[in-house]
């Protein structure tokens, strides 16, 4: 069983909406295979509790309004360190980059298959750590 059609969709909308907010180290696992509860995990962090609530807003918003999708549950709003959007087929982990640190979810998931992103999203994260973003 791998991420359904819907799951992928969902993760690219994520993805490029975190990237327009400048995420940092934005990547996808399909997690279908481990989890029954969901098919994908995307992860992105911020430097500071603002930018994570900025993402955490443009994930939403471009969601609702080009997929019609609207979390389920949303948790960790109020700290603003480590939000999780919860949208059944896909969750999204937007974390305060110490906290991105602390936790390593990657190492958790490791084993699981990358989803490959968007080539606008991979665009942008070249651009930053070149220092051109923007330009």
């Amino acid at each position: 069983m791998t991420a359904s059609e819907r799951s992928l969709q969902l993760v690219a909308l994520a993805a490029e909406a975190a990237a327009e907010k400048l995420a940092d180290d934005i990547i996808a696992y399909d997690v279908s295979e481990q989890l029954v509860i969901t098919d994908a995990f995307l992860l992105c962090s911020a430097s500071n509790d603002r930018q994570v609530r900025a993402i955490v807003d443009e994930i939403e918003e471009r969601l609702r309004i080009e997929a019609h999708a609207k979390p389920v549950r949303r948790e960790g709003e109020r700290e603003g360190r480590w939000v999780l959007l919860d949208y059944l087929d896909i969750v999204v982990h937007v974390q305060h980059e110490e906290d991105r640190t602390f936790y390593a979810l990657e190492r958790l998931w490791k084993d699981c298959p990358a989803i490959a992103l968007p080539d606008s999203v991979t665009r942008v994260a070249a651009q930053r750590s070149r220092g051109t973003a923007g330009e």
